[in-house]
């Protein structure tokens, strides 16, 4: 994988077009998430990568959201990101918003995972304990199968990225779970300084 602004850059970056604290805590969770899985998935060497691309996935989602990933190469362009890099955070809205298929593996854990953060946080918020820390799979199957329950988050998309993994729906929920476990505390720490 080609370099990525330090995470400095790309934080200072996305406050810049992201004020809303949902849009920043959304950066943060699917930076971690991304993170793990490449950790989990033998990408370790690349996790800088593919966290920075988490990270920045929705930079242009708050300001232009009619033009969400035609916009981003735009503002990526403004920190030096590579045109792998801007391939990759352009590629989770195939379908959706533009004609960036994902190809990489990295690419399709960012698709499938994008979406799915967003319904796992919201039934975490749900919980006694505001956590992913005790969530199960089988709740989470519940939540997902209630189609008003964050109605916002495309359980089209949630499935669509777990076919294009060639994982199961209950190993994508599984693994996501896990990932935003991994950095739960820490991305409540940073919302709590900013």
């Amino acid at each position: 994988m080609k370099a990525c602004p330090d995470r400095e850059a790309a934080l200072a970056l996305l406050r810049k077009y992201n004020g809303e604290p949902f849009h920043i805590q959304h950066g943060l969770t699917v930076e971690g998430t991304m993170r793990w899985y490449a950790g989990e998935l033998g990408y370790g060497e690349d996790a800088d990568f593919w966290a920075t691309v988490g990270l920045l996935h929705d930079v242009d989602f708050e300001k232009w959201p009619e033009e969400h990933c035609k916009k981003a190469p735009e503002l990526l362009a403004e920190i030096g990101c590579s045109d792998e890099f801007i391939h990759a955070v352009c590629s989770h809205g195939y379908g959706l918003c533009c004609d960036v298929e994902p190809t990489h593996e990295m690419e399709k854990v960012l698709f499938a995972a994008d979406e799915l953060t967003g319904l796992i946080g919201a039934a975490a918020r749900m919980r006694p304990s505001k956590s992913v820390s005790d969530m199960e799979v089988s709740s989470l199957k519940k939540k997902f199968k209630d189609k008003k329950f964050a109605a916002g988050c495309s359980r089209d998309v949630i499935k669509e990225g777990a076919e294009r993994l060639g994982w199961t729906l209950e190993d994508l929920m599984e693994k996501t779970i896990l990932a935003m476990r991994s950095c739960e505390e820490s991305i409540n720490a940073e919302m709590a300084s900013l």
